[in-house]
């Protein structure tokens, strides 16, 4: 992406981050996320998740906008919901399009089923990431602690076993989610990277 289409989605960004409410930390957070999605997808080729050689396209531009926007919903909540009236905020009051709602519902850890949604008061519908857009931007999340720091996928598993226990299926998930993201990507030092404009 040209330096010029990065500074006007993240001023656009932004604006809709302040305009919704957010504040300085929520923002400094989101900032840090695109900035690391936007590092995990440089200079790298995704392998299809159903495929070990078939390679599959990412979008740079809805990565990037994906994890700006991708706590919008803590403008109204600080809780497990923030994802779900994040993406509400993006679809009824901004009128963004759907790919981009969906990296914004579906953040949130490593994800979240229809039946764990159910039971915390969600609609019981899937909130986990299917993309490799929607994936890249929750992976870059939970890697950022607080509003800068970056920190390791095992530190986050050791933060989030506390939290829920050693047994909660999103430890399996957030593992999952990893090897998805890290774990099926190449260096692509020789071939051009598949980057949809």
């Amino acid at each position: 992406m040209e330096e010029e289409d990065k500074k006007r989605i993240r001023d656009e960004c932004l604006s809709l981050l302040q305009e919704s409410g957010c504040d300085n930390s929520v923002i400094e957070h989101c900032s840090a996320v695109a900035e690391l999605a936007l590092e995990i997808i440089d200079h790298k080729t995704f392998l299809d998740t159903d495929s070990d050689t078939d390679t599959c396209t990412v979008d740079e531009r809805l990565v990037f906008r994906g994890a700006l926007l991708h706590d919008i919903g803590r403008a109204q909540s600080d809780g497990i919901d923030h994802g779900f009236v994040g993406g509400e905020i993006a679809r009824r009051e901004l009128g963004l399009e759907e790919r981009l709602v969906r990296v914004i519902q579906r953040h949130v850890g490593a994800g979240i089923t229809a039946e764990e949604a159910k039971a915390v008061g969600l609609p019981s519908i899937d909130f986990m990431p299917r993309t490799m857009e929607e994936k890249i931007v929750a992976h870059a999340d939970n890697l950022i602690d607080g509003c800068q720091r970056r920190t390791s996928i095992d530190d986050t598993l050791v933060n989030l076993r506390s939290k829920l226990g050693s047994s909660h299926p999103s430890i399996k998930r957030m593992m999952a989610l990893h090897k998805d993201v890290m774990g099926k990507r190449t260096e692509n030092r020789d071939q051009k990277i598949e980057i949809r404009e």
